[in-house]
């Protein structure tokens, strides 16, 4: 039924798309405020340090990520009844801290791990293929993905047990796409149908309900432990449940529900943003192989200290954010919603409901920003003592970045006190699986000049016809 239920969906949503929602913006402002109206909001793009400082300044009371947030996932019907806030911080930041400081610091004991899960599942999907010619197969690249950064994820955020669920698993995996069919609807029907058409959706989405019931009992029996008198006798554990659970307030300690609430918006945060970015670095991979032997040169020389440290790799640091600055997986950053009516220092207006956020595409391939702003340039962001001795290749930017990096005229992870506060995780991962793509395969675009994205609203995704081909490398995958 909900398979039916998609698919309709889905064609209607593509058509009121292409008709009505917002794309990239791409007209010229010259760095002033501009508006962009659609069936849901009217969004203000700002682009200006300036602006830009004053969105990130404006109290959570006035601009709300939270509510933007809120408004873009419709938690309530597609995260098992999620009804966040939209102030950020009303119930406590712990996710902040579990993203930030702890998950990070957990790095160098789980990146070895997470690389002989990746290398073995590789082989595994590969191995589901047929051989095309002599040993060569082919793959959807982005379902391909995907699969790995949920195992990647359900690894580091849950351990070794929960990743080896079937069930969970193919849910968890399920959730990501239901969660966008879900969220898209109910924003584009009108206001007073959405709680109808959100209940009816959101009771049909097994995913969610599957993910939710699988992680419950678990965070229920963490909240005994931790409510125990003598909890030293408890074993301890390391992973985001708990992470959550030691950061919650004290005086109003979360529920085993609301911890599981947090974990399932994590989940979609992370597996999206990350499945998304690794597939564009895979076809730009491809589509630029000269890159493809300084990568593996340095692979060989500084994968081991990487995976000891969290640190280095900073070429393949730098194709992957250059990757990103070309082709981000969404137009729109530093989303706030008004929550009361704000009015920017030029005069620019945001009624209550408005938008204001930052026009990430139009910022990171603009030419007052960056030198050959359209070209391709995968090392890039890296230190120019390292790349000039590779030959050919050449760094365009005035002083040497990181992928982790979020300043100005790189919006990826959004600005100021609300970046990402998981980005140091999401790049450790995403030079995990690239790192074992590129080392142990060779590998190449099947058709060079298809069409490999969609436009979705202000997402950008991979296309899944895009075949890769995979050729193992004699002697790296025993």
């Amino acid at each position: 039924m909900f398979d039916v239920l998609t698919s309709l969906a889905v064609a209607a949503i593509a058509s009121l798309i292409c008709l009505y929602a917002p794309k990239a913006a791409v007209m010229p402002s010259n760095g002033q405020p501009y508006e962009v109206f659609a069936p849901d909001n009217r969004y203000v793009f700002v682009s200006s340090p300036e602006h830009v400082k004053e969105v990130d300044s404006a109290p959570d009371t006035v601009l709300s990520l939270q509510a933007a947030s809120k408004q873009m996932l419709q938690p309530k019907y597609s995260m098992s009844g999620f009804n966040w806030f939209d102030r950020r911080g009303t119930e406590g930041v712990e996710f902040i801290k579990t993203l930030r400081t702890l998950l990070t610091n957990n790095l160098p004991k789980v990146l070895p791990l997470l690389s002989a899960v990746i290398r073995t599942r590789s082989v595994e999907l590969l191995e589901k293929q047929r051989v095309v010619t002599g040993n060569t197969r082919h793959i959807s690249v982005y379902p391909m993905i995907t699969k790995l950064v949920v195992l990647s994820n359900a690894v580091s955020f849950f351990g070794e047990d929960l990743a080896k669920n079937e069930d969970f698993m193919t849910s968890a995996l399920q959730y990501i796409e239901q969660t966008l069919v879900c969220a898209e609807i109910v924003r584009l029907v009108p206001r007073f149908l959405a709680p109808l058409i959100g209940g009816i959706i959101g009771r049909r989405l097994k995913a969610q309900e599957t993910v939710f019931d699988t992680l419950l009992p678990i965070a229920e029996q963490r909240v005994f432990e931790r409510n125990l008198q003598f909890r030293h006798s408890m074993p301890y554990h390391t992973d985001c449940i708990q992470w959550i659970l030691e950061t919650s307030p004290r005086e109003n300690p979360w529920s085993a529900k609301r911890v599981v609430h947090e974990l399932m918006a994590i989940w979609f945060g992370s597996v999206h943003a990350m499945s998304t970015t690794i597939t564009f670095a895979m076809h730009d991979l491809c589509l630029h192989p000269e890159y493809v032997e300084p990568l593996r040169r340095e692979l060989a020389h500084g994968y081991a200290d990487f995976e000891r440290t969290a640190r280095g790799l900073p070429l393949l640091d730098s194709f992957i954010k250059e990757s990103a600055r070309l082709t981000p997986v969404e137009s729109q950053s530093t989303r706030r919603a008004a929550l009361q009516p704000f009015t920017f220092s030029d005069g620019t207006r945001l009624g209550m409901g408005d938008w204001a956020c930052t026009p990430v595409r139009d910022i990171m391939q603009s030419p007052e920003f960056y030198l050959e702003p359209l070209q391709f340039n995968g090392f890039r962001f890296a230190d120019p003592d390292l790349v000039s001795g590779l030959g050919k290749f050449k760094t365009l930017q005035p002083k040497p970045s990181k992928l982790t990096d979020a300043d100005n005229t790189f919006h990826v992870w959004g600005t100021g006190r609300m970046t990402c506060p998981g980005r140091f995780y999401a790049a450790a991962v995403m030079k995990v699986i690239m790192g074992q793509m590129i080392t142990h395969y060779d590998i190449d675009l099947v058709e060079k000049n298809a069409c490999r994205l969609l436009s979705w609203r202000s997402t950008a995704l991979p296309k899944h016809s895009t075949m890769l081909s995979f050729t193992p490398i004699e002697g790296c995958n025993s």
